[in-house]
């Protein structure tokens, strides 16, 4: 920072604008009690400088005060009062100076921290930018401030409780050739046909059948055969699946009738059976 451009503290402390009109008296404008003033606006009164937060901000962006003899500590304990007074009715006002503090803490560290090799923006470039961002948010206020000036519905204008309704006239035009004529034909009778069902007998094996076969077979032989020996030799896959099924119902049949003898050597394994040897006697017997 240029220190030809510098003005210390015991300059004074706001710009000298045009004189107000208070009888020639030449009083300057911006001075006022430090806290806040009539606006809403913070005023600040430190050492090095006493005036808007604002001003010191633009000030110090133009290298027109020393900002290494102002205190931040209290700038921030000002802002913090001022915070704690205005509350929460003016908000927006004290994000904005929050943002103006937060810049001038950091271009103040700009200057007393030793500058590093890597080149980062200067004071003057932040400065710069800061001045951008804040031209940026007051065009974002007054574009907000014209929206809001807008009717809005509801409040200014209102809609009609009940429109009217368009009627729609609709003319269906078809098209279609001799082709497509007899397929649409071809469809409606196929929906219109009477559908005819049909159940089928299933080849099965009742489970007297099979218990006629099954005790008929052990008669014959006294050696132990597999259950499947007793299934007809040429039935289709659905008979042979049922006839499965009641030759083992039958063969649990004979055994609870200590008429045949069951066994299986693992489990899963294929299930033989045979006739049992006492049980022509036990029949004759009862």
């Amino acid at each position: 920072m240029n220190e030809n451009l510098l003005i210390t503290g015991s300059e004074p402390a706001a710009v000298q604008d045009e004189p107000e009109s208070d009888g020639g008296k030449g009083n300057w404008r911006g001075i006022a009690a430090p806290g806040t003033t009539d606006d809403g606006s913070l005023y600040l009164a430190i050492d090095g400088w006493e005036g808007p937060l604002d001003l010191l901000l633009d000030l110090a962006r133009r290298q027109k005060v020393d900002l290494r003899a102002i205190s931040i500590l209290a700038l921030v304990d000002q802002y913090l009062d001022h915070i704690d007074r205005a509350g929460a009715l003016q908000l927006e006002l004290a994000a904005d100076y929050l943002v103006m503090a937060a810049w001038l803490a950091y271009l103040k560290s700009s200057l007393l921290l030793p500058k590093e090799e890597q080149e980062e923006p200067g004071p003057e470039e932040l400065a710069l930018r800061l001045q951008l961002r804040l031209q940026r948010l007051g065009a974002m206020r007054e574009a907000a401030a014209r929206l809001m000036t807008r009717d809005r519905i509801g409040r200014d204008v209102f809609r009609r409780p009940a429109p009217e309704g368009l009627r729609t006239d609709r003319k269906t035009v078809w098209q279609c050739d001799s082709f497509a004529l007899m397929q649409a034909y071809g469809q409606v009778k196929a929906r219109t046909a009477p559908a005819i069902h049909m159940v089928r007998d299933r080849a099965v094996m009742t489970l007297d059948s099979a218990l006629e076969r099954v005790s008929a077979m052990l008669g014959v032989t006294l050696d132990w055969l597999s259950l499947e020996d007793f299934l007809p030799p040429h039935a289709e896959p659905r008979l042979r699946k049922s006839a499965l099924a009641s030759s083992f119902v039958a063969a649990l049949e004979l055994a609870r009738l200590r008429k045949a003898e069951l066994a299986q050597d693992a489990i899963f394994g294929p299930l033989r059976l045979r006739r049992r040897k006492d049980g022509a006697q036990a029949s004759a017997t009862s």
